[in-house]
């Protein structure tokens, strides 16, 4: 039985939460938002009632390895709260430990004493591994009682970094 756990972050926690996003973004092969963006974004977040922060070890004697972003609204379909998990990240060297296994418990926990309904999430369809923690957790692509998958689709508003110059998006 695995000895990890995940605990709500407290603003005393920012600067943690805030350099495993970084590692996140780091593992993603992207060199942006800066280090001092994601600590100034988190601790913003922090102050919003609508936002959580789970912190998660591979036992009670490791630092914390993994994160996780839990973002609350309200929703007219289920007249309740609805959660969505907009991030996770596992420190390679802690995966497969039971950390992303506790993030995920704790969020679900979390959503429910905080009184939502549903919780969502995506996943990119080539990462294997988290399809298989969602799916361990009950997470899945027919979450809305329809007939068919429910797709999350997304579109870019503004690619053009503070301080770019050619204000070209990317192809």
């Amino acid at each position: 039985m695995s000895g990890a756990r995940a605990w709500l972050a407290g603003p005393d926690e920012a600067e943690t939460v805030a350099e495993l996003l970084v590692a996140f973004r780091d593992h993603m092969g992207v060199d942006w938002p800066s280090e001092n963006a994601f600590l100034a974004s988190v601790e913003r977040l922090m102050e919003d009632v609508n936002t959580d922060f789970l912190l998660g070890a591979a036992d009670a004697d490791s630092p914390p390895s993994g994160v996780l972003q839990l973002r609350f609204r309200f929703s007219v379909w289920k007249a309740a709260l609805d959660a969505w998990i907009e991030d996770v990240y596992v420190a390679e060297s802690a995966r497969r430990s039971g950390v992303g296994d506790a993030l995920v418990t704790r969020a679900i926990e979390r959503a429910a004493e905080r009184g939502a309904r549903r919780i969502e999430l995506d996943c990119n369809e080539d990462n294997a591994g988290a399809q298989a923690l969602y799916a361990r957790h009950d997470f899945s692509a027919r979450s809305k009682r329809s007939e068919g998958r429910d797709l999350f689709l997304g579109r870019a508003i503004d690619d053009v970094r503070p301080g770019d110059d050619d204000h070209v998006r990317p192809a």
